[in-house]
């Protein structure tokens, strides 16, 4: 049989949890997403995921408004692993979509180099209205199981 046999292919899977609007929602959301990519024969870079999935949470606990929860959305896919984060605030994330910002950010300040490092490090990211506000994404390509680190 030529190419991969039907059971060998993945077959996408998602979790959805609600986070608190707290700080504390950062290592849940890490956690969740480096259990479910070594779940994965192939799945994606699990440090880049959970470098940019603590920037996605951090930054819609830091930049929304109220003490409802924030979601975490992770989805695996045959060739990607798309992750979610859904707040209450339907005003766009800043220049995430923007390639060129005017500016870079001050080396000298704590904060600024959320977004550049999603735009720079995912293959695709992006936002979307949701009923409830937005949902802020990023995407990252498979990695088999022999290139990844261990």
């Amino acid at each position: 049989m030529n190419g991969p046999a039907l059971h060998d292919t993945p077959v996408p899977a998602s979790w959805r949890i609600a986070l608190p609007h707290s700080t504390a929602a950062v290592p849940v959301a890490r956690a969740l997403v480096r259990t479910a990519l070594a779940e994965l024969k192939h799945a994606a870079d699990s440090d880049t995921a959970e470098l940019l999935t603590a920037e996605l949470v951090a930054n819609a606990v830091e930049h929304t408004a109220g003490d409802g929860p924030i979601e975490l959305v992770v989805e695996l896919m045959p060739t990607s692993c798309q992750v979610e984060v859904h707040d209450p605030d339907p005003a766009p994330p800043g220049n995430l979509t923007i390639p060129h910002p005017v500016g870079e950010p001050d080396p000298w300040q704590e904060h600024g180099r959320g977004l550049l490092l999603i735009r720079t490090l995912s293959s695709s990211c992006g936002h979307r209205p949701t009923d409830s506000g937005k949902a802020v994404w990023f995407r990252l390509p498979v990695v088999p199981a022999q290139r990844r680190p261990t």
